[in-house]
């Protein structure tokens, strides 16, 4: 007989465990760390004693690992659920819980409806079907770039009026959120954050590295933000450009393109093998034809399923 309980922080290496073994089983390798997972537990936000669910069978394996979290106040929730392979019969009990988590949630930040997002690689066939039966439709799609680097990283020319300033003080980061939360503003699942939840978010990320965020601005206005930090440098040896976003009224001036080669130069500089990002397919801007420019490639993709409720 299977079993439920709650997860805890000290559960991180029993659930990368299960997670590993599903990744591997659909895209041939893990795909999280247990850093990543570590941190999922202590996402602000996110209530280990009503938002998550452990699944055990009667030989005490974890078999399933399920979870729901609001994203800040608004109506989208993100939900997961990863069966351990080769286990049957576990999903329609799990997706139900989790949807009735999302819808809690939803009320308890005083919406009627509530968005539901769940990321799932397409790669797995089988799981796009169970989410298609359960009511979800694909919103998006997100692709996983990567450009290898061999040795040093020729700098990008200078721009005119161009200055870069690192995140290590309040000022700068202060910045980078507000040109973050403009930039980002029409894009897909983006969800306006104040500066301390944003700051929060970014402060319990392990992987996080102040010293990667980089504000650009011109002529003393800031006009661009890169957000990078250290996600796959345990896995892949790769630097993460977790943001990279230009304020409306800067655009077209090559300051994403300038960004962008700035962090490969960093992260060669840092002795990485690549530098890795995601980008939406349907992009409000034309940002996959700039990484496709700049030597990026295609290496994984996976879809944003949505369900309203």
């Amino acid at each position: 007989m299977n079993t439920n309980s709650r997860p805890t922080a000290d559960d991180a290496a029993l659930i990368h465990e299960l997670v590993a073994a599903y990744d591997t089983a659909i895209i041939g390798a893990p795909d999280m760390t247990l850093d990543d997972v570590a941190d999922q537990l202590v996402e602000p936000g996110f209530d280990l004693d009503q938002d998550g669910w452990l699944t055990y069978d009667a030989d005490g394996r974890l078999i399933a690992w399920s979870w729901a979290c609001r994203n800040g106040d608004s109506d989208l929730v993100d939900v997961e659920v990863i069966v351990r392979p080769g286990v049957e019969g576990l999903e329609s009990e799990l997706w139900r819980t989790v949807l009735q988590r999302a819808r809690e949630l939803g009320a308890e930040a005083g919406h009627e409806n509530v968005t539901v997002d769940i990321g799932i690689y397409r790669a797995d066939q089988a799981k796009q079907d169970f989410a298609k039966a359960q009511g979800f439709a694909p919103g998006t799609s997100f692709h996983r770039m990567r450009v290898d680097h061999d040795g040093q990283v020729e700098p990008p020319a200078p721009l005119t009026g161009l200055t870069l300033h690192t995140g290590d003080t309040d000022e700068v980061r202060r910045e980078a959120h507000r040109v973050h939360q403009e930039g980002f503003a029409d894009h897909f699942g983006f969800v306006p954050a104040d500066y301390d939840h944003w700051y929060e978010r970014r402060q319990a990320q392990s992987t996080h590295d102040w010293n990667q965020t980089v504000v650009a601005r011109i002529d003393g206005r800031p006009a661009a933000v890169l957000i990078a930090n250290n996600q796959f440098v345990p896995d892949e040896n790769c630097g993460y450009v977790a943001t990279l976003a230009t304020l409306p009224e800067f655009r077209g001036r090559g300051l994403g393109r300038f960004l962008l080669r700035h962090a490969f130069v960093s992260d060669a500089a840092r002795g990485r093998k690549g530098t890795i990002l995601h980008v939406d397919f349907n992009n409000t801007t034309p940002a996959l034809g700039l990484y496709e420019s700049a030597g990026m490639r295609q290496v994984m993709a996976f879809d944003v399923w949505r369900r309203k409720l």
